[in-house]
């Protein structure tokens, strides 16, 4: 393809006003972009997180005013995770079946307040209810046990598709659980509940603050490399969405955000689903410390970060600055 040359061609004639660089922007953000995570807490009063400023665990009964102002402010879904108090955490995490959970009243607060006005997202995993850390249940030679644990998380994704929730959000990475909840759904006449696959979530040094906000941090023994990804791949990537995918995935996730455009953007491509990118609780931090140490303009930071995403590809982003966000957008 042949192109003119300079001075006929200027590339800075369509930069030169405000009005021109809007009309030739490629990639724009909306609040319908966003997915808010939240999480939630027994008790009565918010509970700041120290290591996510500006974020908190919120308990039940407050929960559908947040989810309130993520739909006034055009937000379409939000996404809860839960910080189950140590008492009713167990090796075999029980506690996610259990239907007057958190997890379960949440959804019912926000149902009750909002009905169909926003989206809830829930997260099926075992590591905020297990005393041990893991996303699952643990073996004696400390292995998490594939098969055993998708079958808990199969009651746990019904539990959570019967108090409410509209999508179903496996983060555990285990082999062939997104078949089963699919299966296990329709078997239940759960038939319009959504699956947004972890697909390729990676084990990561990014998810220090978010362990704490959940309560695991503290109690995780031993990584989680043997079902998160190696950092170090990207085509497997690609094999762990095209199984997701091919076992009813409406749509699919990549896990941590900014460090993996490239995997957004390989998924985008390769398989034309839904991808979204999770901005992770230390992407969150970082930035937060950033703009405390006046080493950036923390709305700048906030906005730009969040259009590298729709830049990859993404269709969506879930990250704790969405609130924020969301208000600088409709500004």
């Amino acid at each position: 393809m042949s192109h003119a040359a300079y001075p006929a061609l200027r590339l800075r004639r369509t930069r030169a006003t405000a009005w021109s660089r809007a009309m030739f922007a490629e990639n724009r953000l909306h609040p319908s972009d966003l997915i808010w995570p939240l999480f939630v807490t027994d008790g009565e009063e918010e509970q700041p997180i120290a290591t996510m400023p500006g974020v908190s665990r919120w308990p039940v009964d407050r929960i559908a005013d947040r989810a309130r102002e993520a739909a006034d402010a055009g937000i379409p879904c939000v996404a809860l995770f839960p910080n189950t108090p140590p008492e009713l955490r167990s090796d075999d995490g029980a506690e996610a079946l259990n239907p007057d959970n958190l997890m379960c009243r949440a959804i019912g607060e926000i149902k009750d307040a909002l009905g169909a006005d926003i989206g809830i997202l829930t997260d099926v995993a075992l590591d905020p209810y297990t005393s041990h850390g893991q996303d699952g249940l643990v073996g004696d030679s400390g292995y998490v046990r594939n098969d055993d644990t998708v079958s808990v998380l199969v009651e746990q994704a019904l539990n959570q598709a019967r108090a409410g929730a509209d999508i179903i959000a496996p983060s555990d990475m285990m082999d062939g659980r997104v078949g089963a909840i699919r299966e296990a759904l329709e078997d239940d006449a759960h038939t319009t509940v959504q699956i947004m696959a972890y697909a390729a979530k990676y084990a990561s040094a990014f998810y220090g603050p978010f362990r704490d906000a959940v309560g695991s941090g503290g109690l995780l023994k031993g990584d989680k490399k043997t079902y998160q990804m190696d950092p170090a791949n990207g085509d497997e990537a690609l094999r762990e969405v095209a199984l997701d995918i091919a076992e009813g995935a409406d749509s699919v996730m990549v896990k941590p955000g900014l460090a993996y455009l490239d995997i957004v953007r390989r998924v985008k491509e390769r398989f034309e689903v839904p991808v979204f990118a999770y901005q992770v609780s230390g992407e969150y931090a970082m930035i937060e410390a950033a703009a405390a140490a006046g080493a950036g303009d923390r709305d700048a930071l906030v906005l730009e970060t969040l259009l590298a995403f729709k830049r990859a590809g993404a269709s969506g982003v879930l990250t704790y600055h969405a609130l924020h966000a969301a208000r600088l957008m409709v500004d």
